[in-house]
């Protein structure tokens, strides 16, 4: 890997810089479900026993900052896709906490240039502290000539 990449993936990776609460709303979650074209009652139906928000509806929720302060801006970034990993059920009338941080760094190089991947994770908490989710948003940067 390259020396300033590697150099900035010691100094970024797997710190917290931002904390955000979320109150999940079942009427929000509902109509998300709708909207996804969900089928399913337990993420319809507020009455269901097991009433859970969508496994993608995490992928909707923002932290404040994207990246940490001081992380170097090699280029515009554009988006580069997401993921999510469930753990558990988001309980829609509770609130979450997200964490986020930079899950990871590192570069591949095309026909122009070198292109730095950037991916930024918050990790989702229910009340308790237990570990529900994650959500990953891929930034890619050309990097300036």
């Amino acid at each position: 890997m390259d020396a300033d990449i590697e150099e900035i993936r010691g100094k970024f990776l797997n710190l917290d810089f931002d904390e955000k609460q979320f109150h999940v709303d079942p009427a929000v979650t509902t109509e998300y479900a709708r909207l996804c074209g969900e089928t399913a009652d337990r993420f319809l139906n507020e009455s269901h026993e097991d009433f859970q928000a969508p496994p993608t509806y995490v992928a909707s929720l923002s932290g404040s900052r994207m990246l940490p302060k001081n992380f170097p801006r090699f280029g515009i970034g554009m988006d580069a896709g997401k993921g999510i990993e469930c753990l558990q059920p988001v309980r829609p009338g509770t609130t979450i906490t997200g964490k986020t941080h930079l899950h990871d760094i590192y570069t591949k190089t095309g026909r122009s240039g070198r292109m730095i991947f950037v991916v930024t994770r918050i990790e989702f908490y229910d009340e308790a502290g237990n570990h529900l989710a994650n959500s990953d948003s891929r930034m890619v940067m050309r990097e300036k000539s």
